[in-house]
């Protein structure tokens, strides 16, 4: 297996447990994760930088963790490195600045990350609802026909198609899929994308002023244009991912205990890899 490959897994392994909020606080605390993460920013494949920095601004969901990941040797001057990298794609220099200014004030929000903190690592993962940068905004879908890995998979090639993409997660359990996306792209977009697919249906999911949920189909005879995305390298989608089997879980309990096993692991390839 080679170095970049192992590298592959490795930053892979890690965001998929940084995905889940009961396994943040402990990644950071990890003497070896936070600092592989940071040298994986400036990694020579650009798809392991972009895996890197979802692992990162998962982490940064838990405001207990940021002042300790602004204070950590290298990871605002890899954040400001990726952001000015010329050969860095566009959706990779966006995350970066998102990152980047949530842990910037993270030294000015003490009062309000001590009431924050426990609930902060306790939320049902979901990803980015953060309003830190204004040139993003997130979409919640309810897809039809979203039953299996097979079907997970197709829908992250159509999304990983359009321009304009961040990030995304699935709830497999619910069938649903929360994707982070420009201000200048749109949820019609993200609908005729998936349903392209001829198996799968989507629709939006909206909160009414009460709190309820709604959920509205895209209109079958809208033809949206959509810019497709060259600059973001494919996706390689995990088969052991955690995330594909949270439907087949009845607790979490186990999650922590499992986690820092493989954390153990990854802390080992790094220190083999890396001079601290």
């Amino acid at each position: 297996m080679s170095a970049e490959l192992d590298a592959l897994t490795v930053v892979n392994q890690l965001r998929d447990l940084a995905a889940d909020p009961l396994n943040r606080r402990a990644i950071v605390e990890d003497q070896g994760c936070l600092p592989g993460l940071i040298l994986f920013l400036d990694h020579p494949n650009p798809q392991v930088v972009y895996s890197a920095l979802l692992a990162v601004r998962y982490l940064a969901e838990c405001r207990a963790n940021r002042e300790k990941m602004k204070g950590e040797l290298g990871m605002m001057l890899s954040l400001q490195n990726v952001m000015q990298k010329s050969t860095s794609p566009g959706e990779t220099k966006l995350l970066a600045s998102e990152i980047y200014e949530i842990l910037q004030v993270a030294g000015k929000e003490e009062a309000e990350q001590a009431e924050a903190a426990a609930a902060s690592c306790q939320r049902k993962a979901q990803f980015f609802l953060g309003s830190n940068n204004k040139r993003a905004k997130t979409v919640v879908l309810h897809i039809d026909g979203l039953d299996d890995s097979a079907r997970r998979s197709l829908c992250e090639e159509a999304l990983l198609k359009l321009r304009g993409v961040i990030s995304f997660t699935f709830q497999m359990a619910v069938k649903r899929c929360v994707v982070r996306i420009r201000s200048d792209l749109t949820a019609e977009a993200l609908g005729t994308a998936i349903n392209s697919t001829k198996v799968m249906i989507a629709q939006q999911v909206v909160k009414t002023a009460g709190g309820e949920e709604l959920i509205l189909p895209f209109q079958e005879d809208s033809e949206v244009q959509v810019e497709e995305n060259t600059d973001i390298p494919d996706y390689l989608p995990e088969e052991e991912s955690p995330s594909e089997e949270q439907d087949k879980a009845v607790t979490r309990v186990g999650s922590i205990t499992d986690g820092m096993g493989w954390l153990n692991t990854a802390a080992n390839f790094l220190t083999r890899s890396f001079y601290w």
